[in-house]
Formats: structure tokens, sequence, C-alpha cells
């Protein structure tokens, strides 16, 4: 994938190629780029979050693999890449939130968490003395703008969504929705959506046992009416799964 250009221009991740590549930032893409799949879903009413749950060795448990993690009451996140590298930036996150709301006795919008964990980033990318963060965080919430959803890479940028995916086959996911996203959908209907655009890439499994199913991929919600992020558990995804 990279050229032998890059021999020498890799070294430090401040340091660029002739090209102007920064090539441990792309290093650190590809990290995601390999990562079990994550999607998010705006609704009308809220926000979803979504995860597959995947291991290469079949010892591994299962309940002990994290995909959809809360971060505060009204935010969630769902990671794609290196899980150590994504511990590191939720703990920033919840540190940054809970300070928010001692000093201003409210809620941390959405955003200014967001782009506290991509400073962060951004920071890793300009000392030679540190490694770009190999992981994309989904960051989704509700706030005085209403249902929030962010994306963010291991350069420190960040982008606003309706729908979208990371990790491994999210383009394939990406196109999904961008073919059967509806602006009026409500949270009940965007879990639908999310669990669609997993199953787009984990159609070939072998299993059809929905209780398996179930097991091998994490949902959190967000709706209007408590405002407060869930993690929905196995039974419950297991009862959407068998509406589908």
């Amino acid at each position: 994938m990279f050229s032998s250009q890059s021999t020498g221009y890799d070294k430090y991740s401040s340091m660029f190629s002739p090209e102007g590549r920064l090539y441990q930032v792309e290093y650190a893409m590809e990290a995601v780029r390999y990562g079990p799949l994550a999607v998010g879903v705006v609704a009308v009413d809220g926000v979803v979050l979504a995860g597959e749950k995947r291991s290469q060795n079949t010892l591994v448990d299962l309940d002990t693999l994290k995909k959809v993690l809360l971060v505060d009451d009204h935010i969630g996140t769902a990671i794609a890449g290196l899980h150590a590298d994504a511990r590191t930036l939720i703990k920033l996150a919840r540190q940054r939130s809970q300070i928010f709301r001692l000093n201003y006795d409210e809620e941390a919008p959405v955003r200014s968490i967001v782009v506290d964990i991509c400073d962060r980033k951004h920071f890793h990318t300009v000392h030679p003395s540190l490694r770009p963060f190999g992981v994309s965080l989904l960051i989704g919430g509700f706030d005085s703008e209403g249902p929030q959803l962010y994306s963010t890479d291991p350069s420190g940028s960040y982008w606003g969504w309706k729908a979208t995916a990371i990790g491994k086959d999210a383009d394939i996911v990406r196109d999904f929705f961008k073919d059967n996203y509806d602006s009026t959908i409500d949270v009940d209907g965007a879990i639908k959506l999310a669990i669609q655009g997993l199953e787009k890439v984990t159609s070939d499994d072998e299993s059809t046992d929905l209780a398996v199913k179930a097991k091998l991929m994490e949902i959190g919600k967000i709706n209007e009416a408590d405002r407060k992020f869930k993690i929905l558990e196995d039974s419950e995804v297991e009862g959407i799964l068998e509406t589908l």
C-alpha cells in the first residue's frame, strides 16, 4: 500500500514526506479501517450507536468486549480501531464532561466534548515523541441543539453526520445509509436501520440463531424523552432482531 519512498519519512508523526503526507497518521487510519464495524444514526428524537463485536479467538468472552460505551448521561461513543487507545480518549472525554458540569452546573454540549477529543488526537500528530491514536470514535448525544452525531479520525478531524459508519467495510454501510436513510426516522426505526447496516457486511455468518446474533452486536440509544444514553441488553437486541 505504501511506496518505497516512504522509507525514512515515517519515523516521526510530525515528519512530512515530499508528497506532503504524514505516514504515521495514515498507518493509524489503517488500524481503524481493519477494526470491527461501528455505525451511528440520527433520528428526529434521538441518536443510535451500534457496533460489531468480533474476536479472532473463539475462546474470548464477548461480554468483556465493549463496543459502545457511556461518556456522560447524555453522550455515548462507539469504537473502531485500537481499544487501548480508545480507553485513554474516553477517559479524557468523561473527565472534560464532568469538569464542565462542575463549572457550569449543566451538561456539556456534545460538540465541545468532540473538540476536546480531537484536540488531543491532533496533539499526538505534531509531537515527534508521540504517535497518533489508532482509533476513530463515533460520538452521539442529545443537548440543547437536539440529537448530535460526530465522527473523529486519527488526524484530529471531525465531522457531523446524519448516519455513518467507521471500521471495516464502512464504505459499504455508508452507501447503504445513503440509499435508505430517512430524515423523519424515529429512534426505533434508527435502531433497525443500524442493525440492517451492520448485517450488510455480516450477513454471511453461518449462525442464524438470534441469541447468537444479538451477542455479536452492541447497541446504545438516547431519546428526547429522558435524554439518558442507554446500552441495550442482549435480550432487548434479540427482541428487535425478531421484528426484522
